[in-house]
């Protein structure tokens, strides 16, 4: 009896394990075909501007977006925003804010930038925050737009203003990111502040914002692709 309960246990975690990974797996395969060739597959690509059916955000930048909101790198893992790489060299895929807001650029901000939404337009009244980052080479040179210095603090922006360029800083010279964009949806903490980006429950899915299936729950396999009319 207790060798059935330990096999139906074993059985069901097993399984669980191989859901949380398998996402990320297979849509790897297909991340890697991207980075080897993107122009042998155009039909994966997004273009900055560009508005999925009704959706409120515009598409942030150009890319292929490789990992999405509550993928797996490895077991326990939970990624809290969308990671979309263009396919280019650093400082060449321009990077454009999604939705009007309050741009701030803490004064230590290498590669990134948030701005304040005040108003969500799919939960009016609610404030929320969208946060851009590895805008920068690996060792630090950035590339945000001269407009938005280090310290800037509540400067309005319009829908497709260009913010920067994707690059591929991670703090580290010897171990930079991909070149791509990191792009998340960050809760208010209730006192006009963002909460901490790092930690997924602190982050909104994506996929009703831009009107793309980038929840890896529901979308296990495939490179998002707006399924809309535009």
């Amino acid at each position: 009896m207790l060798f059935s309960i330990f096999l139906v246990v074993t059985i069901v975690g097993g399984y669980t394990l191989y859901r949380m990974v398998r996402p990320a797996s297979e849509r790897l395969s297909l991340f890697r075909a991207w980075m080897r060739a993107p122009s042998a597959h155009p039909e994966w690509k997004l273009t900055a501007g560009s508005r999925c059916g009704d959706a409120p955000f515009l598409f942030p930048t150009d890319g292929m977006v490789g990992f999405l909101w509550d993928d797996s790198f490895r077991p326990g893992h939970r990624h809290q925003g969308l990671d979309i790489f263009g396919g280019a060299d650093v400082g060449v895929t321009p990077v454009i804010a999604a939705y009007p807001g309050y741009l701030t650029r803490l004064p230590d901000w290498v590669s990134t930038v948030i701005v304040r939404i005040p108003s969500d337009p799919l939960n009016p009244g609610r404030q929320i925050w969208t946060y851009y980052t590895h805008m920068a080479t690996r060792d630090g040179q950035s590339f945000i737009s001269d407009d938005f210095p280090p310290g800037t603090f509540e400067k309005f922006v319009e829908a497709g203003t260009l913010l920067g360029y994707q690059g591929n800083y991670s703090g580290d010279p010897n171990n930079p990111t991909g070149i791509h964009l990191h792009f998340s949806i960050v809760k208010d903490d209730g006192q006009d502040n963002f909460r901490n980006e790092l930690e997924i429950n602190n982050t909104y899915d994506p996929s009703p914002y831009l009107g793309l299936r980038v929840n890896a729950h529901e979308n296990l396999d495939t490179v998002p692709v707006c399924e809309s009319n535009p």
